[in-house]
């Protein structure tokens, strides 16, 4: 196979770090990496510095991107123990963090987390940072209230075991999982060392092998994009995070020559399951990958500011040639052609 046209791919979990942490990256580097890496919208969280979580912070951060996202995107709302938002429907979807990560924002009361729910629209989704046990509980809350519950980056055999159990109840529940979490494990932990600390932290070889063996019941594959300097990283105590948007699309192109995926499957998790899950609608766009052309991964060459990946060396099939967005070239041949601003806000369906 030679060049292929993809339709708009969407990364449903982005960490920008506009604002409070541009040293990190910025919204117009991470967006000019989500062009170079096949993808013409992304989804941006909450857990910035301020968090998001009102109609003060939201708009604050939408006049960031309206000036520099350079790929469409939507916003997340965070939800503390203080309040719901209440600006749900300027916002893609309501996150809830209910296990420690990167971040202030993090829900440590039971009537927080009824509140939030109770407050949040049902037409909306509600993403959750829930590892291990904590799993249950959104997922118990779906299946109470009906309202719809998406688990982010699932990363180990029990916890895929669980969204199989809630899915065939009927429960309202959707997943995502990483290209991290498929393609590394602990062994490639101990080997990056704090390059390779995350949240989830990467699983066993049983763990990996569980989700690609139960990769249909995954609605969408997102980067979890969250990078750090390489000085951070090198800290005594070292942030979790991994830059991941401009290698997602590769990664999972070269499953498809491997035979582990097919490229109909690439579709469904890039492109069918964020509208879906998320009720947006993809732009109009297409994505040019030559599938024979074949690529090494090296962090000094990637749009991140970050300047590093946990997949350096890797040889990779499928090169994004070009990418149009709007009648627009915004990417060709290694060169981001859209300017700040050139994003505008997804639409929603409907």
């Amino acid at each position: 196979m030679g060049l292929v046209t993809f339709p708009a791919l969407i990364d449903a979990h982005v960490h920008l770090r506009e604002p409070g942490g541009e040293h990190k990256e910025e919204i117009a580097t991470g967006t000019a990496a989500a062009l170079a890496g096949g993808i013409v919208a992304v989804l941006d969280m909450p857990n910035n510095t301020p968090p998001v979580v009102d109609g003060a912070s939201l708009a604050g951060k939408e006049r960031l991107f309206r000036g520099k996202a350079r790929c469409d995107y939507g916003l997340f709302l965070g939800a503390g123990d203080e309040a719901a938002p209440a600006e749900a429907r300027r916002a893609a979807a309501l996150k809830l963090y209910l296990t420690p990560t990167f971040g202030p924002l993090r829900l440590q009361s039971l009537g927080g987390l009824l509140r939030a729910f109770e407050l949040w629209p049902g037409d909306r989704p509600i993403a959750v940072h829930a590892e291990g046990l904590s799993m249950a509980i959104p997922i118990g809350l779906a299946q109470l209230t009906g309202k719809p519950v998406h688990i982010c980056h699932v990363a180990r055999a029990d916890e895929i075991a669980l969204v199989r159990v809630a899915k065939a109840r009927g429960a309202p529940v959707s997943c995502e999982v990483t290209p991290h979490h498929l393609f590394l494990t602990r062994a490639d932990a101990d080997r990056l060392g704090p390059f390779g600390v995350m949240k989830p932290p990467l699983g066993e070889a049983d763990d990996v092998a569980a989700l690609w063996r139960n990769l249909e019941l995954v609605d969408l594959v997102a980067s979890d994009h969250a990078p750090h300097t390489e000085g951070e990283k090198r800290q005594p105590n070292p942030p979790p995070g991994v830059p991941g948007v401009e290698t997602m699309l590769s990664l999972l192109l070269d499953a498809v020559h491997e035979g582990r995926l097919t490229l109909d499957r690439v579709v469904e998790l890039l492109h069918d399951g964020p509208q879906r899950v998320y009720g947006v609608v993809a732009p109009e766009s297409g994505v040019e990958v030559d599938l024979a052309g074949r690529r090494v991964v090296r962090g000094t060459e990637l749009h991140s500011k970050s300047g590093w990946t946990p997949f350096e060396g890797w040889q990779l099939h499928g090169v994004v040639r070009r990418v149009r967005l709007r009648g627009r070239i915004v990417f060709e041949d290694g060169e981001v052609l859209a300017p700040p601003g050139y994003g505008r806000p997804l639409q929603r369906a409907g």
